[in-house]
């Protein structure tokens, strides 16, 4: 089993759900897919095993992603020109329709929210997004 972990723009949201991953799962493969070579940085400082960055990179990773593995990130990871841009719709069309399955985490900066969600920060958003992990892994 891989946690794939995408973000964009500087990486903060992935690095920080890294660090939480890595504490609750220490000996799990982490993987970061950055959009930009910076958002890979920071999540390999937050603890990935590997990373890759880039348009083909994110659809090389969705592509051998099975479906005992997890995707996680933002929101915007599924939307077309979400993060300023950077998710372009290739990218977020490949984490669609990816077989692994998709932790979501709701961040309102990509002009999109999801019903039903309570508005919290964005740390309790991560702890929701670990435990829903360790509940997919059971």
């Amino acid at each position: 089993m891989s946690v794939y972990v995408f973000d964009g723009q500087g990486g903060g949201i992935g690095r920080a759900l890294i660090e939480r991953l890595r504490n609750t799962f220490p000996n799990s493969q982490i993987i970061a897919v950055g959009s930009n070579s910076m958002a890979t940085a920071a999540m390999l400082k937050g603890g990935a095993n590997t990373g890759a960055t880039g348009e083909n990179a994110v659809v090389y990773c969705c592509q051998q992603a099975q479906p005992t593995d997890v995707i996680a990130g933002p929101l915007g990871i599924v939307l077309a020109n979400a993060m300023l841009g950077e998710f372009s719709p290739v990218m977020a069309r490949a984490v669609a329709e990816s077989r692994a399955y998709k932790i979501l985490i709701p961040v309102s900066r990509c002009r999109a929210s999801v019903a039903g969600v309570t508005e919290k920060p964005l740390s309790q958003y991560l702890e929701d997004a670990v435990e829903l992990i360790r509940a997919y892994l059971k």
